[in-house]
């Protein structure tokens, strides 16, 4: 099985940049898809990006597109996010999550339920 773990959160004003990193433990990280997901205060996860098993493949959230891009490295096991241009909306804690990856329509794999295993969450604060 895989586990997930986030780092790079952390507090940075409007228009700053940060890089999120996902490290993925496990023999199979090759296998899955990825994607990063956020949720803040009283809202419900949503989607912000993913990526196919073999980086060919990315999708975004409209609030995201443009300033956030999705990237692995698979021999590192490594997932990472870039966010530039952040605004106090992408304030939230952001999850990293894997899905066995079988093909088919990425544009519809944006559901947390279809995600698992799932980091722990890394805080991203963007002041105004």
């Amino acid at each position: 099985q895989l586990t997930l773990a986030e780092s790079g959160g952390g507090l940075v004003q409007a228009g700053d940049s940060l890089r999120l990193a996902c490290e993925a433990s496990g023999r199979t990280f090759n296998s899955y898809a990825m994607a990063w997901f956020r949720q803040s205060t009283g809202k419900e996860r949503e989607f912000v990006g993913g990526l196919s098993r073999a980086g060919g493949r990315t999708w975004y959230a409209d609030s995201v597109k443009g300033r956030f891009t999705i990237s692995r490295d698979n021999p590192r096991n490594m997932v990472y996010l870039e966010m530039n241009n952040l605004k106090p909306a992408d304030t939230a804690v952001y999850y990293c999550a894997g899905r066995l990856d079988y093909g088919g329509d990425y544009r519809g794999f944006t559901a947390p339920a279809l995600y698992n295993p799932w980091g722990q969450g890394t805080q991203v604060t963007v002041s105004s």
